[in-house]
């Protein structure tokens, strides 16, 4: 696993510009290379600004949409269509925006798709998915995402892998349902530790003065129980993506790179 590298920029807005910069980067050298790539999304007011960036960008035009998989890190579990699930932000916010094969958008399953309602039925049906998706040399159960984006809450958990939940302690599943979140909606469904790892590189996106204790403590080596941001690592890169906010409160000596 990487070692985290930090960037940090002035503000939210630029923040959310620098990181829509670096993803459409990052997919069109990828998709230079292999012809096609494969990213994880996700929600919150920094992640959805972010897309939102990429779709006012006219750098939006180096990605080729039509070979491009979109998959989410984690969801509320909600009806299709409900403004507060990730995916419908994200449709809004970008996909609506952009030449994306609707049968590469791989959104995880609302209340009234697949599961019929059962929260533990949908996170199987997803992982399926990704395994469905995974290439024979990658021996492993979930594609190898060229970028896996996070946010952090102010609790500092990622995806819907809360402090001291059940879900952290998984190690075979890639996909679990998660009951009685400390913030609502209570049921989700969310990658673990095993899926956000095969990532090429985790990006963590993180906005805000209300995030700073967690930033500091996820990056001082705590424990990821205590704190999941710290377990979330990409095999080639992870990236912690800060506005100054964010970073008020950085531990020293952290290796920090040049902004693009």
């Amino acid at each position: 696993m990487s070692a985290p590298l930090l960037v940090v920029h002035h503000d939210r807005v630029e923040l959310a510009a620098a990181a829509a910069g670096r993803l459409v980067t990052r997919v069109a050298d990828a998709q230079a290379a292999r012809g096609a790539a494969s990213i994880v999304l996700t929600g919150g007011g920094i992640g959805i600004a972010t897309l939102a960036a990429v779709a006012r960008s006219p750098a939006r035009f180096a990605v080729d949409w039509a070979h491009l998989d979109v998959w989410w890190g984690d969801e509320r579990y909600l009806p299709t269509g409900h403004p507060d699930r990730n995916e419908t932000q994200a449709r809004q916010a970008l996909l609506g925006a952009v030449p994306v094969d609707p049968a590469r958008i791989h959104p995880i399953p609302a209340t009234d798709g697949r599961g019929g309602g059962d929260p533990d039925v949908a996170a199987g049906d997803y992982a399926t998915e990704l395994a469905a998706a995974t290439r024979p040399e990658n021996h492993a159960d979930v594609p190898t995402f060229d970028v896996l984006m996070l946010g952090v809450g102010p609790d500092g958990h990622v995806a819907s892998l809360f402090p001291d939940q059940p879900a952290l302690y998984e190690r075979e599943r890639t996909v679990v349902a998660v009951r009685g979140a400390p913030k609502p909606p209570p049921t989700r469904i969310t990658l673990t530790f095993p899926a956000i790892r095969a990532a090429a590189e985790v990006w963590l996106v993180v906005a805000g003065e209300d995030k700073a204790a967690a930033v500091r403590m996820a990056l001082s080596g705590a424990g990821e129980l205590q704190v999941p941001a710290s377990g979330a690592r990409g095999r080639q890169r992870t990236l912690w993506l800060l506005d100054r906010a964010a970073a008020a409160q950085l531990p020293r000596g952290l290796e920090r790179i040049a902004s693009p």
